[in-house]
């Protein structure tokens, strides 16, 4: 089964260098309110970060932009699947 969720990861670039889910984009949070209209209000979106603590923060800005957003609770510590 195919699954395409639309990955935002919010960590800042040294965090994902570490690694992040395959395919998420990374927009960090203090870029995230110049950034949200390169996002697509017919998508909806996972969000998340290292704890789930700023991805929480960034679902409430893009929510009060319009867009369809969810926090991935747990963020990638409890991610348990493949990093790149």
């Amino acid at each position: 089964m195919v699954c395409n969720l639309n990955l935002i990861d919010v960590r800042e670039i040294e965090e994902v260098e570490a690694g992040k889910i395959p395919g998420a984009v990374n927009i960090p949070l203090g870029q995230l309110e110049f950034r949200w209209t390169e996002l697509e209000k017919e998508k909806e979106y996972v969000v998340v970060c290292r704890s789930g603590g700023r991805s929480g923060g960034a679902v409430q800005l893009l929510e009060s932009q319009g867009l369809r957003v969810v926090n991935m609770a747990g963020g990638m510590l409890k991610w348990e699947g493949e990093v790149e």
